[in-house]
């Protein structure tokens, strides 16, 4: 199994997620030690998502994501450009498109609300990403963008990076179908900004 590295040439990222695709839900909730639930929901409630209203899940993978935000009885489609993902979130009974999220395959001003969960980091130009977004997304629509972040906290931060880089990847040893794929996860959360500084990047 191939991993990617922070260079993130987009057909190796896609390639390591369609490796780590058959065990991809049970391996995040065994590393999240079970808070993925729980950040899915959150995430479908800060979306505001109404019946009949038109959502677009960004990066959404097995489409888990994608299915808690269609509780709310919105339409609510699923874009990955992992073919592999779709395929093992086949039994989740919501629209699924292979798509470049550079390059969205989808008119302007279609949908009321677009969200990513974990994927923006994945995206070599993530400008791009968000112009496109933007593009699809109504006027007055919204954007929520659900990430890993690196603290602030001196001490806080301390323990998360020593998570990352020690036990999570030897947890995915354990429970991964490609536990090299974790290490590259590990280091892109590491490289990642913190809010403050990602926010700045979406206003731009």
């Amino acid at each position: 199994m191939s991993r990617a590295t922070l260079g993130k040439e987009p057909r190796d990222v896609a390639s390591m997620f369609d490796g780590v695709a058959r065990r991809y839900d049970l391996t995040n909730t065994v590393l999240s030690l079970g808070q993925d639930r729980q950040w899915r929901r959150a995430t479908r409630s800060a979306l505001r998502v109404g019946p009949g209203e038109r959502v677009l899940d960004l990066a959404a993978g097995t489409a888990v994501s994608t299915a808690e935000l269609a509780k709310s009885r919105a339409w609510c489609v699923a874009v990955d450009f992992s073919v592999g993902m779709l395929r093992a979130g086949a039994s989740r009974m919501v629209p699924k498109v292979a798509g470049d999220a550079t390059r969205l395959p989808f008119g302007d001003d279609v949908f009321d609300a677009v969200t990513i969960s974990f994927g923006l980091r994945n995206i070599a130009d993530q400008q791009a990403a968000l112009r496109e977004m933007a593009r699809v997304t109504r006027p007055g629509g919204r954007l929520v963008v659900c990430e890993f972040s690196t603290p602030t906290n001196p001490l806080f931060a301390t323990v998360y990076k020593e998570y990352l880089m020690q036990a999570l990847p030897r947890m995915a040893q354990a429970v991964s179908s490609n536990p090299e794929a974790y290490v590259y996860l590990a280091e892109s959360i590491r490289a990642w900004p913190d809010q403050a500084a990602l926010a700045r990047r979406i206003a731009d």
